[in-house]
């Protein structure tokens, strides 16, 4: 007989609430900060960005928040998303690991970002905005929102990353074809863009204040952020509640290794929160691991401290890892992967040693992407390529090793609008991409003293 190679859920055994980490966590995170006081924020300094449900999220130590019948109608349209056991991947590199690929590719943007810009969108739109801004790096978030958007009858518009809009017109369509409206950051629309030439390649850090700074402006708009805080971590835990009952319906006891990449932390935390839950509450056992790029090190080589999560200090100060708001990261191909921090909530619990980071050069991660493309059939964003890489160097430590883990791996999204990425790789014009001590040291130098 066939072996199982695709495992799923019934319309019953759907998430119907989300997963907040912080009620299970042994030590409190620390609190937002306002910019101005130093003192940690309160729901009215975050009014003017965003409504007051996502405000409540925000702040919230409740294990487990109800998901709106309007946002489960919408997610039943492409969830649960697949979780797949790569057989073929594993007889191509001789492991006894059984690997799991958790893949949000199936979603209508492509990526796991709508599992957040469709309750961003229905939050807002209920209490009567009309206008959404944002940032986008690769594109994927634009995309999300953009379609969240037009099922809402919103407008939206997107600032996207200089050197990701350059690159990636297909991206950039992809996002108007939703209805969105996409500018090119930094853009002269804004003062936090007019700071910087407009051939600067940009950075997350410059296009969120971009957006930020738009949004405050106008009473009918508010603004929606595609990672890194905690109401859009919670959004993407429905997909570590369905990998953990899927597991279960492909006979595994659970994970022993759960890896996810990391940019801002969305994918990353939606995927091993659940997972880690386990861990607290359950006292399981699974190694926890984000996988970030060699040339934004942030969790590896960045610094635990308060800093803004934007450019030009237009935000709360958040306590995480980071390189510094002024960091501008390298031209890498994983667009979604170049921001200067870490979500807190994931730095948190790296820093309190619950989960492990690891960086990986770009060349070896499209090495796993294209390896698994020609196996499992699915060509990963250049993102999830960093996951695939360090599952791949598990699997194949587990082959020395002579023990069989069960790898789960999130695939977030997929790369089919980023074969300019792999054209590159495959001509071998990829080259490396680490960041200096130089550039480190002079990036964690803007990184403002907070006495707390």
């Amino acid at each position: 007989m066939t072996k199982p190679m695709t495992f799923t859920l019934s319309e019953d055994e759907r998430p119907t609430s989300w997963y907040n980490i912080v009620a299970d966590l042994p030590v409190p995170p620390p609190p937002p900060l306002h910019p101005g006081t130093h003192q940690p924020v309160g729901p009215d300094d975050l009014s003017a960005l965003f409504p007051p449900e996502l405000i409540a999220q925000e702040v919230s130590t409740e294990r487990w928040i109800e998901i709106p019948e309007a946002v489960q109608e919408i997610y039943a349209q492409y969830r649960p998303a697949p979780l797949i056991r790569a057989r073929k991947w594993e007889e191509k590199l001789g492991t006894g690991a059984r690997i799991y690929v958790k893949y949000e590719g199936v979603s209508p943007a492509g990526s796991h970002k709508v599992n957040t810009s469709v309750p961003q969108a229905y939050y807002n739109k209920i209490n009567g905005i009309n206008r959404l801004t944002t940032e986008t790096g690769a594109g994927q978030w634009g995309t999300a929102l953009a379609y969240a958007c037009s099922l809402f009858d919103m407008e939206c518009e997107v600032w996207q990353v200089g050197h990701s809009f350059d690159t990636k017109p297909q991206r950039r369509t992809l996002i108007e074809v939703f209805g969105g409206k996409v500018h090119r950051s930094p853009s002269r629309m804004t003062e936090s863009g007019k700071a910087f030439p407009e051939d600067h390649p940009g950075s997350l850090g410059i296009a969120i204040s971009e957006a930020v700074e738009l949004a405050a402006q106008d009473e009918g708009a508010k603004y929606a952020l595609g990672s890194v805080l905690n109401h859009v971590l919670l959004h993407q835990t429905v997909i570590g509640q369905e990998a953990v009952l899927q597991l279960a319906k492909a006979g595994e006891s659970g994970a022993d290794l759960v890896i996810g990449c990391a940019g801002g932390g969305s994918n990353l935390a939606g995927l091993i929160f659940p997972f880690l839950r386990e861990n607290l509450v359950e006292g399981k056992t699974a190694r926890l691991v984000a996988v970030e790029p060699a040339s934004c090190p942030t969790m590896t080589r960045g610094q635990y401290a308060y800093d803004f999560g934007d450019t030009a200090g237009l935000t709360p100060l958040m306590k995480m890892y980071t390189l510094g708001h002024d960091f501008v990261p390298s031209k890498i191909h994983a667009g979604g992967l170049r921001y200067h921090g870490m979500a807190p909530l994931v730095s948190h619990v790296v820093h309190e040693g619950l989960v492990e980071a690891v960086a990986l050069e770009q060349d070896e991660c499209f090495a796993a992407a294209v390896e698994f493309a020609r196996t499992q059939g699915i060509v990963a964003a250049p993102e999830s390529a960093h996951a695939l890489a360090q599952a791949r160097r598990e699997a194949l430590a587990a082959k020395e090793a002579g023990t069989e883990p069960v790898i789960v791996v999130g695939l977030s999204g997929y790369g089919l609008l980023e074969l300019g990425a792999f054209d590159s790789y495959l001509k071998g014009n990829m080259s490396g991409d680490s960041l200096s001590d130089e550039d480190l040291a002079a990036s964690l130098a803007g990184i403002p003293e907070i006495r707390v």
